[in-house]
C-alpha cells in the first residue's frame, strides 16, 4: 500500500517542470496580483470606491484630458474590462453620482461617458492615492521598474 503511495506521488511531484514554487512565473504573479490587489483595495476604501470603480474613474479622466470622446465602448477597450462589466460598474458609479451616461449624437447604440465634479474630485484624490501606493509598493524593484513595465506590455 505504502509502494502505491509513494509511486503516485512521485508521478505527481515529475507533473510539474519546475523544483520550486519561485521558479514558477505564473504562481509568483499570481501572488504577486493578489498581494497587490489586496493592499490597493485597503488604500481605495478612503476614497469608498473599489478597484474596478477606480480604473473606470481614472481612465475616463485621462480620456477627457487628452481630447477624446469617452464612450463605454472606449472605455472598455481603454481599460481591457469587458463591455457588460463596464456598463455595470459605470450603473454604479453612476448611483453614487460620479457619472453621467447619455445617449450618443449620431450612434444610437452608444453611450457617452462624462464625470461629474464629485467624479473628477474623487478621481483626482483616488489617483493621487494610488500612485503613492503604486511608487512605494514598486519602489522594492529601485532601476528595474521601467523594465518589469516595458515586461507587462510585452505580456499584454
Amino acid at each position: 500500500m505504502q509502494q502505491k503511495k509513494d509511486n503516485r506521488m512521485k508521478s505527481s511531484v515529475s507533473t510539474f517542470s519546475v523544483e520550486k514554487p519561485e521558479e514558477s512565473s505564473g504562481f509568483l504573479l499570481w501572488q504577486v496580483t493578489n498581494l497587490w490587489h489586496r493592499e490597493i483595495k485597503k488604500a481605495l476604501e478612503k476614497h469608498e470606491i473599489t478597484h474596478s470603480q477606480y480604473v473606470l474613474l481614472a481612465s475616463i479622466y485621462w480620456l477627457m484630458l487628452h481630447s477624446h470622446e469617452v464612450t463605454q465602448i472606449v472605455l472598455s477597450n481603454h481599460t481591457n474590462i469587458d463591455p457588460m462589466t463596464t456598463s455595470m460598474v459605470l450603473r454604479s458609479l453612476q448611483k453614487k453620482g460620479f457619472v453621467i451616461r447619455r445617449e450618443h449624437q449620431t450612434d444610437t447604440r452608444a453611450k457617452i461617458v462624462e464625470l461629474t465634479e464629485k467624479g473628477i474630485e474623487t478621481a483626482k484624490n483616488a489617483i493621487i492615492t494610488v500612485e503613492k501606493f503604486d511608487r512605494n509598493f514598486f519602489s522594492k524593484l529601485e532601476n528595474d521598474v521601467i523594465i518589469f513595465n516595458y515586461n507587462l506590455i510585452k505580456l499584454l
